[in-house]
C-alpha cells in the first residue's frame, strides 16, 4: 500500500493504477464504519482496479474552531486499517497542500443543504463540496463510496454531481452501528462515560419515533426520549422530505427522521428512513 502526501505524489501513482479507481474520502479516525466503505469500495474494484483512501480532516467545513482543534488524528491506527482491508493507497495531505492561502473558488449547493446541518452548521456544506470535488478532480475517480449516516451530505454530494456533469459514481453504504444501537463516528471516543453510555437513546428515539402515525406524535415523541436525558442536548430534530430534504407534514412519501445531538461539546448525527402511506 503506498502513501501520497502531495498531489504530486498521488498523480505520480494514479499515472500508473489501473482503472477503475474507487475514492473512499474520510477525515481520518477510522472505525469499522469507515472500514466497511473501504471493503466496499474494494468489491467494486476488483482485483484488478485501484482503492484510494483520503485521510485529510478538512479546515473549511468546520463551524466551530473547538470541534476542529478536538479532531481525533491518529494517523498511524487509521493506515493499519486502510492496509487491513485492502486499499491500494492512501493520500494524505496537510491543509496547505489542498488549499492556497490566497483561495477564492468555492462550491455552494443552495437547496439541499439549507435544512439540517446546513442550517445548524452554516458553511458547513460549502466547505464539503469543495473538498469533495477537490478530491474527484485529483483522484480522476470513476466512483466514491459515502455512508448514509450522513444522509445530507450524501444527498448534497449526489446534487453536485448531477448539476456539474461529473462522471463520479456515487456510491451509498448502510449506516454502521455499536452493538448498542449508536451510529458509528470518529466523534464517539470523544464521548465521557456517562455520555457514552446514554448515547444509545438517540436511536432507540429514532426508531420508536418512526412508528407513530402523524408527524406531530413522530417528533414529539422523539424529543422526549431524546430530551429525557439529563446529558442530551438537540441542535436539530427535523422530518424532513427524501427527496428534497425540506421539512414535511407529507407521510404518503418517503421521509428522513433527522437529529443533531450535543453531548457536552461532541455532535452526534443520526437519521432513520419513514417510508409508508398512512390510512
Amino acid at each position: 500500500m503506498w502513501i501520497a502526501k502531495t498531489k504530486v505524489e498521488l498523480r505520480a501513482r494514479l499515472d500508473a493504477a489501473s482503472r477503475p479507481v474507487i475514492l473512499v474520502p474520510t477525515m481520518g479516525a477510522l472505525h469499522e464504519g469507515h472500514a466497511s466503505l473501504i471493503s466496499l469500495a474494494r468489491e467494486k474494484a476488483g482485483t484488478d482496479g485501484t482503492v484510494i483512501v483520503s485521510l485529510f480532516v478538512n479546515p473549511i467545513q468546520f463551524d466551530r474552531a473547538g470541534d476542529l482543534a478536538a479532531y481525533p488524528r491518529p494517523l498511524a491506527a487509521d493506515l493499519d486499517v486502510c492496509e487491513a482491508r485492502s486499499a491500494d493507497g492512501v493520500f494524505v495531505p496537510d491543509d496547505g497542500e489542498m488549499y492556497f492561502p490566497d483561495r477564492s473558488v468555492t462550491v455552494t449547493e443552495r437547496s439541499l443543504s439549507t435544512h439540517l446541518c446546513g442550517a445548524a452548521r452554516p458553511g458547513h456544506f460549502d466547505g464539503v463540496c469543495t473538498v469533495v470535488l477537490k478530491l474527484f478532480l485529483l483522484t480522476g475517480c470513476e466512483a466514491a463510496v459515502f455512508g448514509e449516516k450522513d444522509f445530507q451530505q450524501l444527498a448534497v454530494i449526489r446534487r453536485m454531481v448531477r448539476d456539474l456533469d461529473l462522471r463520479t459514481e456515487i456510491i451509498p453504504h448502510p449506516t454502521i452501528r455499536e452493538s448498542d444501537g449508536l451510529a458509528m463516528s470518529s466523534r464517539n471516543a470523544r464521548l465521557t462515560p456517562e455520555h457514552r453510555a446514554d448515547a444509545p437513546r438517540i436511536r432507540q428515539a429514532l426508531l420508536t419515533a418512526a412508528g407513530k402515525s402523524d408527524v406531530a406524535s413522530i417528533l414529539r415523541v422523539a424529543g422526549e426520549i431524546i430530551g429525557g436525558s439529563s446529558y442530551a442536548r438537540i441542535d436539530y430534530l427535523s422530518l424532513v422530505d427524501a427527496e428534497t430534504l425540506a421539512p414535511t407534514e407529507n407521510l404518503a412519501k418517503p421521509a428522513i427522521l433527522a437529529c443533531a445531538v450535543f453531548y457536552g461539546e461532541v455532535r452526534l448525527i443520526d437519521n432513520i428512513a419513514v417510508a409508508r402511506a398512512f390510512p
